[in-house]
């Protein structure tokens, strides 16, 4: 197959599976172009999408378009093709997060692109789900998977014990009395909330109806999107006392490392969909240097905690909005 059969049509698939991804606040902080010359799409961040406040070293604004690259591997790979990534190519263009040039697979076993396409089933179920969980088990064998999914992207999925999940808590607990002495911390929040008539409009953001309930009681670490600010018919109820977490690490902590950890979460993510787990996400505690530290395990002592999950049986959460793919790709030709 010549590398200009991706043409428009073909790339703007593979990006609209591409842009499911989750993000911080579903600010979706990803753009896309096909040089369509060449057979080749770039992913660039959006930084008129980035969160001064929050994120401030665009950390997370990396992990999001991480995620997104792998939703884009996984489509790519459903499509039969085998896509060749490279990360961060020009030292000369920094904001080219990642070269993709989809080539190609037929009549040869290629396991890691059979692997990909096994997960694209998941990519339109995953939503995150702010409601209770069951406070039943999850299985060894699941946690395994789920292990080896991180490690294949080159992260590590920790599932900490009881003792570090008591401070875990602890940490996203500090997080939130920082907030409520500092309130212009929370202005990212407001800014990406949808509520009233906006939520069944937007196409960005996080709208009043994936808030869940208020927890009324347990300790599960989810971010309150609505704050003081009412909802209608929002309720509150009781939450797992005993939240099972996960911690997802990378090695390093630069640019690349945050893409690869986005990336793996992104296949984490969708291992726990197929499994049947719900999952939700928390980087409130890693929002501020001095207690992101605190939240990797002091035994091991390694890695830098880029992501917090939470994992259970329960529902699913409802489908978020998206951008409509024309706002996020660009076409390019030169001849």
């Amino acid at each position: 197959m010549d590398p200009q059969q991706l043409d428009a049509k073909a790339a703007a698939a593979l990006v609209a599976e591409a842009v499911v991804a989750p993000s911080m606040h579903n600010a979706q902080p990803w753009r896309f172009r096909l040089l369509a010359d060449e057979g080749v799409l770039e992913l660039r961040p959006d930084l008129g999408r980035a969160m001064p406040r929050s994120d401030p070293g665009n950390r997370a604004l990396y992990i999001g378009c991480g995620a997104a690259l792998f939703n884009l591997r996984v489509a790519a790979a459903y499509a039969g093709l085998a896509p060749e990534v490279r990360l961060l190519p020009d030292p000369g263009d920094p904001l080219l997060l990642a070269a993709v040039r989809p080539v190609p697979a037929p009549g040869r076993a290629v396991p890691d692109e059979d692997d990909l396409a096994r997960l694209h089933p998941a990519i339109r179920r995953r939503h995150t789900s702010r409601h209770p969980f069951d406070e039943k088990d999850v299985p060894e064998d699941a946690r395994t998977a789920l292990r080896a999914a991180a490690a294949r992207e080159g992260a590590e999925l920790l599932f900490p014990g009881p003792w570090h999940v008591e401070t875990v808590l602890d940490l996203v607990h500090d997080a939130e009395s920082r907030d409520a002495v500092h309130p212009e911390g929370l202005e990212d929040l407001r800014h990406w909330t949808r509520l009233g008539p906006e939520a069944e409009t937007a196409t960005d953001g996080v709208p009043e109806y994936a808030f869940g309930p208020r927890m009324r009681d347990g300790r599960a670490p989810l971010r309150d999107f609505a704050g003081r600010r009412p909802v209608t018919d929002r309720g509150a109820t009781a939450f797992e006392r005993n939240p099972h977490l996960a911690l997802l690490s990378t090695p390093g902590d630069a640019p690349a490392d945050w893409l690869r950890a986005g990336q793996a979460l992104e296949r984490v993510l969708l291992e726990a969909t197929l499994a049947g787990l719900a999952t939700s996400l928390t980087s409130h505690a890693l929002e501020s240097p001095d207690l992101r530290l605190l939240v990797r395990d002091p035994v091991v002592g390694r890695g830098n905690v880029q992501m917090v999950l939470r994992l259970g049986y329960g529902p699913f959460g409802p489908a978020t909005p998206r951008r409509p793919v024309r706002e996020v790709l660009d076409i390019v030709r030169t001849a």
